[in-house]
């Protein structure tokens, strides 16, 4: 099918159903971006939804709007230019990464909903454990007492998603301090073993994927 034909058929399908999420483990990032690449390029009208829960080895990412500049310091860690939105993050182990491979006009609503809705999954799994989560203007993602616990990074082709959100659960943050975090200089940054110290990871992460699939088929 044509990419005309695939962007027809989208806005002439049914509402999805919620898709089983898939826990991958830890894998390393550029075989995982090339298999989001790939799925959505290929998906049809009738194509289901998925959803990737995981954490990869140490890695820096570099978004379109990426300026070398917010690397601060070699710490041996790759740097993998990619085609998100937004600037740098780092990804690494204790770190869960859920990557959302969604037809929006299936959906019904667009990216800054989407990015609403997930950031209020977030905010609800820290309400769930006893923690303020917020948002802050300008700076999508997920907040507590100013510091940045979930980041948000998403591509939009022909109406469909990839890439997603980051959450630190139980990482090492000291990589963080090479980089100025989603191209802000100073941000600081916090993770929920900070905050919870009896946190779980893996209890975290299938709660994640249930709100989830809550806030995104839902509201």
């Amino acid at each position: 099918m044509s990419r005309a034909g695939q962007a027809v058929a989208c806005q002439n399908a049914a509402m999805p159903h919620p898709p089983t999420p898939r826990h991958l483990g830890r894998v390393d990032y550029l075989p995982t971006w090339e298999a989001m690449r790939a799925f959505t390029a290929k998906r049809a009208a009738d194509s289901e939804d998925e959803i990737w829960l995981l954490e990869h080895p140490p890695v820096f990412t570099l978004g379109m709007a990426g300026k070398r500049e917010h690397l601060l310091a070699d710490v041996g860690i790759p740097i993998v230019p990619i085609d998100r939105g937004g600037q740098v993050t780092y990804h690494g182990p204790g770190q869960i990464v859920a990557y959302l491979l969604l037809d929006l006009r299936r959906l019904g609503y667009g990216v800054r909903e989407l990015v609403r809705r997930i950031e209020q999954a977030v905010i609800d799994l820290l309400a769930d454990h006893g923690v303020q989560g917020e948002r802050l203007a300008g700076a999508p993602g997920v907040y507590v007492g100013g510091a940045k616990i979930a980041a948000l990074g998403l591509r939009v082709k022909q109406g469909c998603t990839y890439h997603g959100l980051a959450l630190n659960v139980d990482m090492d943050l000291a990589p963080y301090r090479a980089i100025n975090p989603c191209g802000y200089a100073g941000m600081a940054v916090t993770q929920l073993r900070d905050l919870v110290p009896d946190v779980r990871q893996q209890e975290v992460e299938a709660a994640l994927a249930r709100g989830l699939l809550e806030r995104i088929y839902g509201g």
